[in-house]
């Protein structure tokens, strides 16, 4: 009787795991080239786009108010609020248009809805936290205020950004790619998001009522919990990550539940 060798289980899986990085990475590089490769500057308004809108802020706010409401510089006061908002809009936009962005690489069986997604968040990603971090070490650089920073605290404010981005992107790759209207009507009710996200103000200086509204917006917990990474004396009592993680992974469960039973079906629309 002959002895068959065995195959290892898991070489399959290991193949189709380095098919998935090699289709995210060609992806990546297809949108790099796209997006920044044939616009003039490219990468450099990435960084121009929220330092600009940072100063335009701080100029502004400057004429009205002495201080900001916490601190002395308006630059980082605006800086920590804005940039974690820009990394979740950032990411849930190009999300969103994942389907849409490579439908035609998604004719071909090596290019899965997926791989696309993946893509698109991952570059997005480290693009935001690399600007973020430029942008912070020139405030920093070139300001005269000195601070302690708490990294763990910023990164998880980063890290809670960019999964609310990815959970409410998905959620809208479906929705945008099924409903005709839904891209209008999500640029619509999404517009007020940014001033009450908690960029201008803190969210013990608005009143009681306004409170008790707030609280439920994850985006004002995301940019407590940045403020007080950049402000050692500043204690947001009402932050809950807990309350932003569900607000992430329900939207993000859906959106890959809906995607994944009818992603065909969406590409043929």
């Amino acid at each position: 009787m002959t002895n068959t060798p065995h195959l290892p289980m898991d070489r399959p899986r290991q193949r189709r795991s380095w098919a998935t990085f090699r289709t995210v990475s060609a992806l990546m590089l297809r949108e790099m080239s796209t997006r920044y490769g044939r616009s003039p500057g490219g990468y450099a308004w990435a960084l121009l786009e929220p330092v600009g809108a940072i100063i335009v802020m701080s100029v502004g706010f400057g004429l009205l108010f002495r201080n900001p409401a916490l601190g002395n510089d308006f630059l980082l006061f605006y800086a920590t609020g804005y940039m974690p908002f820009s990394l979740y809009q950032s990411i849930s936009n190009v999300t969103a248009r994942s389907i849409s962005f490579s439908k035609p690489l998604l004719m071909y069986p090596a290019v899965t809805w997926m791989d696309s997604l993946l893509a698109r968040f991952i570059l997005n990603t480290l693009t935001g936290l690399l600007v973020t971090i430029l942008v912070f070490a020139g405030i920093l650089a070139f300001s005269s205020t000195t601070t302690i920073l708490d990294l763990p605290l910023i990164a998880l404010a980063m890290g809670l950004s960019a999964l609310l981005g990815l959970g409410i992107g998905t959620l809208n790759c479906y929705l945008g790619t099924r409903i005709e209207v839904w891209d209008i009507a999500w640029s619509i009710l999404s517009r007020p998001l940014f001033i009450v996200s908690g960029v201008f103000f803190l969210y013990e200086g608005i009143p009681e009522g306004a409170q008790n509204v707030l609280y439920y917006m994850p985006w004002m917990h995301i940019t407590g919990l940045m403020r007080e990474g950049f402000y050692p004396t500043y204690r947001p009592e009402y932050v809950s990550v807990g309350y932003v993680l569900l607000c992430s992974m329900l939207p993000l469960v859906f959106g890959m539940l809906l995607l994944r039973r009818y992603h065909k079906d969406l590409l043929n629309r």
